[in-house]
């Protein structure tokens, strides 16, 4: 057994029989000697990156190789495949700056996935979905779902390019300098991984453990495939070239109509999305516009019958107040025909008493002047002449308000008449006692 071991990334890579098998070096301990320069005077890091190029080629070629005779369509169980997953695990792997963790320092790649998201859009829904994916606990599972699903999608190598082209804003602050991601290297990687869009890919990634550590790559199948190439006749080796080139065509081919597809398919999805979105706006507006003419017909009705409600309302209103109008214009009509009576009554009165007034001022005036003794009796009878006068006047005023209360018109009328009555009495007294005062001095003139 050779005891001679190689160093590919950070991995120890020992002979045992017919395989090679790979163990991560943070396992084991190393020697400061391992890591001297090389007799070209290459650094470990570039040797690394030229080792894994030339694994990734013999892969590369493997798994096509294995596809036109198992057929184009692979599954998870299929061992170049697998060993594909592996060594693109070793690519992305390859130089990256370690994140401190509790027992020792973590390599995960799957930040450095996250980022093609930023830059396009198709990305997003397969971090979306590895995101959700319930089996998937670790960084590394998501990074390995990723990849499988890109590859399913045939969107690996557009991916990869991606980050290659975007690698001074995207994979500086994830990688150190000299790694596989930011050497030329990975531009030809970029170039190889272009042919795998001919390979039609069916993994179960949710019944697979993805959470696992990263296996070993069998190296004997590479091994033996280069010996048997060296073997080969120029003339196989030019089939087998023209096979490359026809394969090649055919891909490049189908590229272009994949491309044309699914631009057409992009923009038929476009013009559906814009339709559903239409229709369903359509239909939205429809139903608002039926709710709106039913919350209005429901309105109306309901307006019409307070209308009628208020109309009917308003009529018997206006009909209760023309019959309150006619029956106080009946009354007033009334009142005013017994008031128009009084106060004709009245004026004749006042004229009968205004007459009655100016024959007593006459007499009175007679007396007067025939009778000085009686001065001070006509001074009071000229106080009760103002007296009646002023009640003359008080009476004018008593009239006009009698328009307004009748009741109180026809008691002040009474008093009135009392108060007349009694003073024209006191006038007729007042005569006699004259008569009877004259006659008594006539008689004692005489005597």
């Amino acid at each position: 057994m050779a005891k001679e071991t190689i160093y590919l990334c950070n991995f120890r890579v020992s002979v045992d029989g017919d395989w090679l098998c790979l163990q991560e070096l943070t396992d084991v301990e190393l020697d400061t000697s391992i890591y001297c320069p090389s007799e070209d005077g290459l650094d470990p890091m570039t040797v690394e990156r030229c080792n894994l190029l030339d694994v990734f080629k013999l892969i590369i070629k493997e798994l096509l190789d294995s596809s036109l005779s198992h057929g184009r369509m692979l599954d998870d169980t299929h061992t170049p495949l697998q060993q594909f997953f592996l060594i693109i695990e070793h690519i992305f792997r390859h130089g990256i700056k370690p994140k401190k963790g509790i027992l020792r320092d973590k390599r995960d790649f799957w930040e450095v996935l996250e980022q093609v998201e930023k830059y396009t859009h198709e990305a997003k829904d397969i971090t979306t979905s590895v995101r959700e994916m319930p089996n998937v606990k670790s960084p590394l599972g998501r990074a390995r779902a990723w990849i499988r699903l890109a590859l399913m999608q045939k969107k690996l190598p557009d991916y990869f390019r991606l980050l290659v082209e975007k690698r001074d804003e995207i994979l500086c602050e994830f990688y150190e300098n000299g790694a596989m991601m930011l050497e030329e290297e990975s531009i030809i990687i970029s170039g190889l991984l272009v042919g795998l869009n001919v390979i039609d890919c069916n993994i179960g990634i949710k019944d697979e453990d993805l959470d696992q550590p990263m296996g070993v790559i069998d190296f004997g199948l590479y091994l033996r495939d280069a010996v048997q190439i060296g073997i080969q006749s120029p003339m196989e080796m030019s089939q087998r070239s023209q096979q490359m080139a026809a394969i090649l065509d055919q891909k490049n081919y189908l590229e272009e109509l994949n491309r044309h597809l699914n631009a057409t398919v992009t923009n038929l999805q476009q013009k559906l999305e814009g339709m559903q979105t239409a229709n369903t706006l359509m239909k939205e507006d429809i139903a608002i516009a039926k709710n709106n003419i039913l919350q209005l017909q429901q309105e109306n009705s309901i307006l019409r019958s307070e209308k009628e409600a208020l109309l009917e309302e308003h009529r018997k209103q206006m009909q209760t107040a023309q019959d309150d109008i006619d029956t106080e214009r009946a009354a007033y009509h009334m009142s005013r025909q017994g008031l128009d009576t009084m106060y004709k009554d009245i004026q004749q009165r006042l004229r009968l008493e205004a007459l009655g007034k100016q024959d007593l001022e006459k007499e009175l005036e007679q007396e007067i002047s025939t009778k000085r003794e009686l001065e001070i009796t006509l001074r009071l009878l000229e106080k009760d002449a103002k007296a009646k006068q002023n009640s003359l006047i008080n009476l004018r005023k008593e009239m006009d308000a009698l328009r307004l209360n009748n009741n109180d018109l026809l008691t002040k009328l009474k008093m009135t008449e009392n108060a007349l009555c009694n003073k024209t009495e006191e006038v007729k007294v007042m005569g006699e006692k004259l008569t009877k005062f004259d006659n008594m001095q006539h008689t004692e003139h005489m005597d």
